[in-house]
């Protein structure tokens, strides 16, 4: 299963690198990764996804807090999150679909950010779902380029969660 982990750290060279390496010896790809500064200063937020069962990710987490510089671990995997992640798309347009393939990106909400003679830069901006979505969709015209950030996420305060809700509305 993939599970999200966000971890506050001290703002300091080599952080990334233990963490990084702390991964590698267990033998564990990270998926997906993105590092920033935090809410407070000196302080950045990384997040991950990885796979891994359970315990395995609990020993993971464990093993994180050994580390110098880590301030705070969380799996966010269950817990009502607000997830985002930014794409950019280069994707063939020619003069005869280009209108599709712009109505298209409307639909989901993103948008031309570069424009060529055979060619559209799109930038698209939500949740990893919707990333997968877009690109099954593209891929018909022909995808040059994909460049992605890694999965962030907040946890929600409200509590609500919105894949919960999701589901509801599916069956309505």
């Amino acid at each position: 299963m993939k599970h999200t982990i966000s971890v506050l750290v001290e703002d300091e060279a080599g952080v990334l690198t233990r963490i990084a390496g702390l991964f590698a010896r267990r033998g564990f790809n990270i998926e997906s990764l993105a590092v920033g500064p935090a809410e407070q200063m000196e302080i950045s937020r990384i997040t991950m996804v990885v796979n891994g069962d359970d315990r395995t990710i609990e020993q993971l987490i464990k093993q994180l807090y050994k580390l110098i510089n880590v301030l705070k671990v969380q799996d966010v995997t269950t817990i009502p999150c607000v997830e985002r992640e930014l794409m950019l798309i280069k994707v063939n347009a020619t003069t005869s679909n280009r209108a599709e393939v712009i109505e298209l990106v409307h639909v989901f909400r993103a948008r031309v950010v570069d424009i060529s003679e055979d060619t559209l830069t799109v930038e698209v901006v939500g949740d990893p779902g919707k990333m997968v979505a877009i690109i099954q969709m593209l891929n018909k015209f022909g995808i040059r380029e994909i460049a992605r950030t890694g999965k962030i996420a907040l946890v929600r305060e409200s509590g609500v969660n919105t894949e919960y809700l999701k589901s509801l509305e599916a069956k309505v």
